[in-house]
């Protein structure tokens, strides 16, 4: 699990992030939602490091993650996956080599070992055989699966996913969703999702936290997005034409009022 407590952050004299207190669970793939400038990719900078508070803590499990020393830091590193926005692939490097990276950087596994954990991640994101290939003769599709491959080779406990469906077609995110969603439970991962995707919201959001103007205006989960009365929320959620006719089915029904 990962918490933050009291979290600020501040860039001169704008404050982006006003004592954000959340929990991260275990198992769990963790959505942040919220309009563009409501605080989301500064929250995620600060929970990978990239960014320091201005105030308050970060833990992993028991640790303070802005409290340890370099080795500590390092070994805490290696239990982090992070799928980035754009993929992020190297385009010099193969599938595999894109793949092998964290493991040639962090690990003294031997060349067969690590093709060997190589090969099961690219099976476990169903691109078995595409070693070879370089990222420019893959659709965008493939290169989020290669990013996920690369995000869990060092088997993570926690996995940070920036708009994993940017740029997706409809059918393809639905399959990426799927698959982090699975890898999560799998392992017992404690994901954490950056998105804008309302369907990933609806499709796999066990823990939903929405920012909004630097705090943390709800949480919960999909299951009660449709049925929640918080005003935020619904003004940010049924934005959406499709989920306001999802409302209005529930209203009909009974389900909310």
């Amino acid at each position: 699990m990962i918490h933050t407590e009291n979290i600020f952050k501040s860039f001169d004299d704008h404050q982006v992030l006003k004592g954000v207190s959340v929990e991260f669970l275990k198992g769990k793939t963790n959505l942040i939602i919220g309009r563009s400038g409501s605080g989301k990719t500064v929250l995620m900078k600060l929970l990978v490091g990239l960014l320091q508070p201005t105030s308050g803590k970060v833990w992993y499990d028991d640790t303070d993650f802005f409290a340890i020393g370099k080795k500590e830091l390092r070994e805490l590193r290696m239990k982090v996956g992070m799928l980035f926005q754009g993929s992020a692939l190297f385009d010099s490097m193969t599938v595999e080599e894109n793949v092998r990276f964290p493991l040639d950087m962090f690990t003294h596994m031997t060349a067969k070992e690590k093709l060997d954990r190589v090969n099961y991640c690219l099976e476990r994101v169903s691109l078995t055989g595409a070693n070879r290939k370089y990222p420019s003769e893959t659709s965008g599709g493939m290169q989020k699966r290669v990013g996920i491959a690369r995000a869990i080779v060092l088997n993570p406990q926690y996995l940070f996913c920036d708009e994993p469906n940017s740029g997706l077609d409809p059918k393809t995110a639905i399959v990426i969703d799927e698959l982090i969603r699975s890898i999560t439970i799998e392992n017992n991962i404690t994901t954490v999702i950056n998105t804008h995707d309302m369907n990933s919201v609806m499709e796999i959001g066990d823990n939903i936290i929405l920012l909004h103007e630097g705090a943390i205006a709800w949480d919960g989960s999909k299951s009660e997005v449709l049925t929640s009365d918080n005003e935020i929320l619904q003004d940010f959620i049924f934005a959406s034409p499709f989920l306001q006719r999802l409302r209005k089915a529930a209203i009909a029904s009974g389900h909310v009022e």
